[in-house]
């Protein structure tokens, strides 16, 4: 067991080394940028074959590695690139999710497949991954998986990724009741739109529009606003956090 170890005023992050899936991009990127100001070491993990360039441009000393989650022996080589360059790693972010949408009675199994293969089984492979190591070195730390409103609640033509963001709470929730004894906290966040490169792609115009006028809070989410809210999760000031699922929607789910 961990025990209370007080709370930090100044929100440190400083000397950890985080493990960001999706970290190329989205909220995944902006979530690296704010570790980075944090003293964090970051490890980003995705299939932009430029990972490690971008990590180099938020800081020399960080790495990137470009492969896919799902396969093993890359999860395994992420976690031992961590411990080479950091000697080891405290946080896990599975930031990495894709999107399909479709009417429910129109949607591919292909389609769903794919969306359930990397927003779920991706993000618990590599939790799996990630919590053993924590396990068997006896160190404790901290994972957040990236959920969604959609997790929450119905929206038209999303039934695939409402099932993987539902699944992805649920997940949560088992391994932070099941790891909480290693000092392994598990949270989520579900956001609301969030308006990165692809959000305003897809919700800048008169859809986007008519979407926040249904939100109490008027607009959608900034990846800053996101990041900083994962970084509270991982830091210590969040210490009896655990199995919870922090919905950032400006108010849409409480209707």
């Amino acid at each position: 067991m961990i025990g209370y170890l007080g709370v930090d005023t100044d929100y440190s992050l400083k000397g950890k080394t985080a493990i960001i899936t999706g970290g190329t991009a989205g909220i995944g990127y902006s979530t690296a940028k704010f570790f980075a100001e944090k003293g964090v070491n970051l490890v980003l993990v995705g299939r932009n074959p430029k990972a490690d360039e971008i990590a180099k441009g938020l800081g020399a000393s960080h790495i990137g590695l470009s492969g896919d989650v799902r396969s093993a022996e890359y999860r395994k080589t992420v976690i031992e690139r961590a411990a080479l360059a950091f000697g080891g790693a405290d946080i896990l972010i599975n930031s990495a999710g894709i999107s399909a949408l479709d009417k429910a009675e129109l949607i591919s199994e292909e389609m769903w497949d794919s969306v359930i293969d990397v927003n779920l089984k991706g993000s618990f492979m590599m939790s799996q991954t990630f919590g053993k190591y924590l396990i068997d070195n006896k160190r404790p730390g901290s994972i957040v998986n990236l959920a969604s409103q959609a997790g929450v609640v119905a929206l038209d033509n999303h039934v695939a990724y409402c099932a993987s963001k539902g699944g992805v709470i649920a997940m949560t929730k088992v391994l932070a009741l099941e790891w909480g004894k290693y000092g392994i906290r598990v949270n989520a966040v579900s956001p609301t739109v969030v308006l990165t490169e692809m959000g305003h792609k897809a919700w800048d115009g008169p859809v986007g529009d008519a979407f926040k006028k249904e939100i109490p809070a008027e607009r959608f989410a900034e990846p800053d606003e996101i990041a900083g809210i994962i970084g509270f999760l991982c830091s210590g000031n969040a210490a009896m956090i655990t199995g919870h699922n922090l919905i950032i929607d400006g108010g849409y789910t409480i209707k």
